[in-house]
């Protein structure tokens, strides 16, 4: 059986993309990769490492893209770069232009991996794995906005038909700005396939739609908390099916999915989620769910 595929969002995570910050951050200049003030590449290394231990601790096999001193800062949040299905590896094109050398690191790894390449987005399109989410195995939602846009999205879509996959796209708003990151993802969190954490604003009506028509639970953020954070509360990382992952700090985000009836595992990563605008779901790319 392949070792691979991940056209799931919350299924028992197998295998994972991961990168280490250690090297790749030390030198990032705050300014030029529009970081927060609270970024230190040393405290955000040992953030990192914690997390690392509870991605271990869920029984996931970690694939290490190799350490550099390439200085691609933002290669830690590996989600973004490819995503995997059951027939092979897609190898995204970034919309942030200090990312465009991360998938040719993703490539290399997944073809020594022995994940097959059925595609490539190509210039002059653009999308980002921060900007999909599996509906269900069959169904990739795709947010079109500043990362991601309709030639990405077109050639996606052409891709993935002869899978049987059918790509479904909607239109994301300008939010902070066009530096800042915003994905589908920051609005999203699939905790199990019948429940969903959302900062409800953001969503696109006939998104919300869509969802409320298959009968998944939606519970809303806390909307303080999701502004405190700039959206980090609400990117939480699930290891299998309501047992999830997120950043330490807001008590009301991660009292609402524990009524709801899931198991929250909580790190420090001020220094570097809340800086650098990524957290634990961005920090990991899905190379097999099942």
């Amino acid at each position: 059986m392949p070792q691979f595929g991940a056209n799931a969002m919350n299924a028992p995570l197998k295998r994972v993309l991961m990168r280490k910050p250690d090297q790749v951050m030390r030198h990032a200049d705050p300014k030029v990769w529009h970081y927060g003030t609270g970024f230190d590449p040393a405290k955000a290394a040992q953030q990192h490492a914690e997390m690392t231990k509870m991605i271990e601790a869920s029984g996931a096999e970690i694939h290490w893209l190799p350490e550099a001193g390439d200085d691609l800062s933002d290669s830690v949040f590996t989600r973004d770069p490819s995503i995997i299905t059951h027939a092979g590896a897609v190898i995204l094109n970034m919309g942030k232009a200090l990312r465009k050398a991360e998938p040719a690191l993703h490539r290399a790894v997944l073809e020594a991996l022995g994940v097959p390449i059925i595609g490539e987005i190509k210039e002059p399109g653009t999308v980002e794995g921060g900007d999909t989410i599996w509906l269900d195995e069959k169904t990739l939602v795709v947010g079109r906005g500043i990362r991601t846009n309709q030639s990405g999205i077109d050639q996606l879509s052409a891709i993935l038909k002869p899978h049987g996959i059918e790509v479904i796209y909607f239109d994301l708003p300008l939010w902070d700005g066009e530096d800042a990151c915003l994905h589908l993802m920051s609005m999203i969190s699939p905790l199990a396939d019948d429940l969903y954490l959302v900062h409800a604003p953001l969503l696109p009506a006939a998104l919300y739609q869509l969802m409320k028509s298959r009968g998944i639970t939606l519970i809303i953020a806390p909307a303080d908390e999701f502004a405190t954070s700039n959206g980090l509360s609400l990117n939480v990382l699930p290891t299998s099916p309501r047992r999830v992952i997120m950043v330490t700090g807001f008590p009301k985000t991660k009292a609402a999915m524990e009524a709801a009836g899931c198991t929250v595992g909580t790190f420090e990563a001020d220094a570097l989620c809340i800086a650098c605008e990524g957290g634990p779901t961005c920090l990991t790319g899905p190379v097999w769910r099942a």
